[in-house]
C-alpha cells in the first residue's frame, strides 16, 4: 500500500473525533481533499429490505427476547446488578511473551498460477483519472468519496479491459467499490433493447448480500441499471417476479440462487457477462464449493449458446485472505487472472491493538463473568462479541440484558427480519454491543466499531483450509479499525487455543498485549450470573413453549391448506433442491468422521473429491426419479423413508450383524419370502411349467391348517410389537395374507 494513502470515512455516520495520531504524522506529506459541505449519503440501510420485528411477533403471535427480559426485571424485588464500582480493582496490562518459538511455515508458497500484474498501479488521486462516467462520478461524490484506495485505483483500470481479477487487501479497504464501479460503467454500454441478468454477485452470507445490494443501489442511483437482491429468509415470490423481469445485476447467496435456477420458470444465466465472488475464500471452501460448481454447470451453457452471449465472461474474486488455491481457480475456469494484492493478507491494520485474556483451565467456568467485567467497565460501547455457538450467543443476550446492558443478537436461529434489525440497531448506536457468530465475520462494514472480543475462538473440525483459524481471526477482527480509524481487538484464549495464540502472537509481533482482568470482579460477576440463572431458564423456557406453539399452529394451518387446496397443490411441479437439509447432515458427519480419522495422512483432499462424486451419483439418480409418473415418485419417497425409519429403529436397539445372526429371521422377512416364493409359483403355474396337483385334501389337514393359521396370526401380531415397525394399515394387511396363503390358499377369501 502506498506509504502516504489516508483513509477517509465514506459517510458522515461517525461521530465527529479528534484528529488520530496516524492521521497526524501523515498530515505534512500528503494534501487530503476537505470532504464538500453537502449531506452525504449512507451507503447501508439494512431496515428496508424486510417487515419490522415487532410485525412480525404481532403475526406470529409471539414476544421478543427483549420483552421477556423486561418482564423478568420487573418481577425482581431487589437489583442485583450493583453499578457502584469505587472499590473495584482497574485491570492489568503487559507485554504478551510466548513460552516458545515455533516457526509457522506460509501455507501459500506454491508456484504462481496468476498472471503477472506489471504495471499495475496503486495509487490515483482522484476517481476521475480511472475513467468512470459522470453518473458514477456523481454518485461517488453523493457517497463522499473523494480519493480511490490502493485496491480501486489497481482494479477499476484492469477490470473495465474485462480481465479476469483475484483481489486481496486488508478489511476496510473499499473492495466492494472496487468491483461494483467498473462493473456498472462496462453496465452502461449494454445493448438496452435486450433484457437480460448480465452480472451474478456471490456472497456466503445474506447480511453481506444485503450490504452489497445497497452499496450498488446508491452508487448506480443516477443511471438506469437495476439490481435484485436473492437471498433466503425473504419472499420466494417476490424474488422470482424481481428475476423475471431481467435485472441487470443480481446479488445472491448461492443456495437461493440454484433454488430459482431449479423451480422458477423463465430464470437462467444465459446471458451472463460477469461473475464476482465476494470473500471468494469462503465460497471456494468444501461448505460452499458443491454450490458454486452447480452454479458454474449453469453458467457453462453458455458455451454452448452462442445467440447473444458474449464469447468469454470476466470472473473475479476477491476477499481479505485470498490465497493461490490452483485447483478450485481452474474449476472456476479463470482465464489468466491478475493477483492485486494491495497488502499482505496477514496484514494488521496500523491502527489496531490487539489483546489476548488467558482463560485458565480453572476459570473457563468464570469466562461469562470475565466477559461482563470487561463490558461494564472497559469497553463499554461500539463492541462486537463473537461467541462459538447460536446458543452461547443467545444466552449472552439474555445475560446482558438482564445486566441492564443494551445488546443485540446475530445468529441464524433468527428470522432475517430480525437479524436485519439487529444490524440496525447496532448500526443506529441504539444498542451498545452486537453479540453474534461468524455471520458477522465477513465484510460486515459497520463503521464506528471500536471494539472486537473473541468470545470463543474458531474450532471448526469441517474446514480443510490451512491455517483457517488465523484467517477467520483476521476478518473478525476486520470488523475495527477500518479505513485508518483505531480499534481493539480482545481475544479470550484457553489452554486449548494454544495454536491460534501462537499464530496472532506471530502476526501482531511485539505489539500483542496480555490483558489481567481484575480477580474481585470476576468473583463479583459470577455470584451475579449465579443469582440470574433461574431467570435465564424461565426465558429460555418461555421460548421453548412458544415454539411448540407456534409449530402446532403451522401444522394445523398446513393441514387446512391441504385439505381446501388439495387439487391445486398436487397439480403443481414438485420442487427439487440440490442439497437437502438431510443431506447436509449427512455430509458435515462424513466431513467431521474423516478428518478425525485421517489426521495428518494427507488423505483430506480425495475423500472431498469422493464427495463430490457420490453428490454428483444422487443428483443424477434424483434427475431420472424426476421424470417418472408421480404416483411412482410418492411411492419410491415412501419406501425410502420407511428404510430411514426402519434404519433409526436398528440403530437405537444396538442390533448388530452377530446379533441378528443369533437372533435369526424375523416373522416378517420370514412373511416376505413365503409370499415371493407362492408368486413365483403361481407365475410358474401359469406359464405351464408345473403341474398342478390334483389330490384331495383331508378334514384333517383343513383343521391342520386352520390352526396353523391362527398360530401364525397370533406370531405375526407379537412380533409386531417387540419390533415397533411404522407400517401403514394397508401394508400389513398385505403382508398378513400373503402370510396366509403360504399355509393354505384356500383359507383366504380376498
Amino acid at each position: 500500500m502506498d506509504s502516504g494513502f489516508i483513509f477517509e470515512p465514506p459517510s458522515d455516520e461517525e461521530i465527529e473525533e479528534p484528529q488520530s495520531e496516524y492521521e497526524e504524522d501523515q498530515g505534512e506529506e500528503v494534501d487530503v481533499e476537505k470532504p464538500s459541505k453537502r449531506a452525504k449519503q449512507s451507503p447501508w440501510d439494512f431496515a428496508a429490505y424486510s417487515e419490522s420485528v415487532s410485525d412480525e411477533h404481532f403475526r406470529r403471535r409471539t414476544t421478543s427476547v427483549d420483552f421477556k427480559i423486561t418482564k423478568s426485571l420487573q418481577q425482581r424485588s431487589v437489583p442485583i446488578v450493583d453499578n457502584d464500582h469505587s472499590d473495584s480493582e482497574l485491570d492489568q496490562h503487559e507485554d504478551y511473551k510466548p513460552e516458545d518459538e515455533d516457526d509457522f511455515s506460509n501455507a501459500g508458497d506454491t508456484k504462481s498460477f496468476f498472471a503477472p500484474a506489471d504495471g499495475a498501479s496503486f495509487h490515483a488521486n482522484s476517481f476521475m483519472e480511472l475513467n468512470l462516467s459522470r453518473p458514477l462520478l456523481r454518485a461517488c461524490e453523493a457517497l463522499g468519496y473523494s480519493k480511490p484506495t490502493p485496491i480501486q485505483a489497481a482494479c477499476i483500470p484492469l477490470a473495465l479491459t474485462g480481465r479476469d481479477i483475484c483481489g486481496s487487501a486488508i478489511t476496510g479497504s473499499g473492495k466492494t467499490a472496487a468491483f461494483a464501479l467498473p462493473t456498472l460503467e462496462r453496465l452502461l454500454y449494454r445493448p438496452k433493447r435486450i433484457p437480460a441478468i448480465r452480472v451474478l454477485i456471490l456472497t456466503p452470507t445474506r447480511e453481506l448480500a444485503v450490504q452489497v445490494h445497497s452499496m450498488i443501489e446508491k452508487i448506480a442511483q443516477f443511471t438506469d441499471i437495476r439490481c435484485c437482491l436473492v437471498v433466503g429468509g425473504l419472499s420466494t415470490k417476490m424474488q422470482e417476479t424481481a428475476l423475471r423481469s431481467m435485472p441487470d445485476i443480481v446479488v445472491a447467496t448461492p443456495g437461493r440462487m440454484i433454488d430459482h435456477l431449479r423451480n422458477s420458470m423463465s430464470v437462467d444465466l444465459d446471458d451472463l457477462a460477469v461473475l464476482i465472488l465476494d470473500e471468494a475464500d469462503r465460497l471456494l471452501e468444501l461448505g460452499f464449493s458443491a454450490e458454486i460448481h452447480e452454479l458454474e454447470v449453469n453458467v457453462l451453457v453458455l458455451v454452448l449458446r452462442v445467440r447473444l452471449c458474449p464469447k468469454r465472461r470476466q470472473t473475479m474474486l476477491f476477499s481479505a485472505t485470498l490465497t493461490e488455491d490452483v485447483d478450485e481457480l481452474i474449476k472456476l475456469s479463470l482465464t489468466k487472472p491478475l493477483r492485486l494484492s494491495a497488502d499482505p493478507s496477514a496484514k494488521r491494520p496500523s491502527t489496531l491493538t490487539e489483546e489476548v485474556v488467558r482463560i485458565r483451565r480453572m476459570r473457563e467456568v468464570n469466562q461469562e463473568a470475565v466477559l461482563l467485567s470487561l463490558c461494564s467497565k472497559t469497553f463499554t460501547s461500539k463492541v462486537i462479541i463473537f461467541s462459538g455457538t447460536k446458543q452461547a450467543a443467545h444466552r449472552l443476550k439474555i445475560l446482558f440484558g438482564l445486566a441492564a446492558l443494551k445488546a443485540a443478537e446475530l445468529h441464524g436461529n433468527l428470522t432475517q427480519a430480525q437479524r436485519l434489525e439487529a444490524l440496525e440497531l447496532f448500526r443506529k448506536q441504539h444498542v451498545d454491543f452486537l453479540i453474534a457468530t461468524d455471520v458477522a465475520a465477513r465484510g460486515l462494514d459497520i463503521i464506528g466499531v471500536q471494539t472486537v472480543i473473541n468470545y470463543a475462538c474458531p474450532r471448526d473440525l469441517t474446514r480443510q483450509v490451512p491455517n483457517y483459524f488465523l484467517m477467520l481471526y483476521v476478518h473478525r477482527v476486520g470488523r475495527t479499525a477500518r479505513a485508518g480509524r483505531e480499534g481493539y481487538a480482545v481475544t479470550f484464549v484457553t489452554d486449548n487455543d494454544r495454536s491460534l495464540l501462537k499464530a496472532i502472537a506471530k502476526r501482531a509481533g511485539s505489539k500483542l498485549k496480555s490483558r489481567i482482568v481484575a480477580e474481585q470482579s470476576i468473583t463479583k460477576w459470577s455470584k451475579i450470573i449465579e443469582q440470574m440463572e433461574d431467570q435465564v431458564a424461565a426465558i429460555l423456557q418461555e421460548e421453548r413453549e412458544e415454539r411448540i406453539l407456534r409449530k402446532a399452529e403451522m401444522e394445523a394451518t398446513k393441514a387446512e391448506n391441504m385439505i381446501a387446496h388439495k387439487e391445486e397443490i398436487f397439480a403443481r411441479p414438485k420442487k427439487t433442491w440440490f442439497v437437502t437439509e438431510k443431506e447436509k447432515k449427512l455430509a458435515a458427519k462424513a466431513d467431521k468422521a474423516s478428518i478425525e480419522k485421517g489426521k495428518g495422512s494427507g488423505n483430506e483432499v480425495t475423500s472431498a473429491q469422493q464427495a463430490e462424486d457420490l453428490k454428483i451419483k444422487e443428483k443424477r439418480k434424483r434427475e431420472r426419479e424426476k421424470n417418472l409418473p408421480r404416483k411412482e415418485r410418492r411411492k419410491l419417497e415412501a419406501a425410502r423413508e420407511m428404510l430411514e425409519d426402519e434404519d433409526q429403529v436398528d440403530k437405537l436397539q444396538g442390533s448388530g450383524k452377530d446379533k441378528k445372526e443369533k437372533a435369526g429371521i424375523s416373522m416378517v422377512d420370514l412373511a416376505y419370502r413365503r409370499a415371493k416364493a407362492v408368486k413365483a409359483k403361481q407365475k410358474a403355474l401359469d406359464a405351464g411349467k408345473i403341474v398342478k396337483s390334483n389330490g384331495k385334501k383331508s378334514k384333517h389337514s383343513s383343521q391342520e391348517s386352520n390352526s396353523r393359521a391362527k398360530e401364525m396370526r397370533e406370531l405375526f401380531h407379537s412380533d409386531m410389537s417387540e419390533k415397533k415397525q411404522k407400517r401403514t394399515g394397508a401394508e400389513a394387511t398385505v403382508i398378513y395374507l400373503d402370510m396366509l396363503s403360504t399355509y393354505d390358499l384356500s383359507c383366504v377369501s380376498l
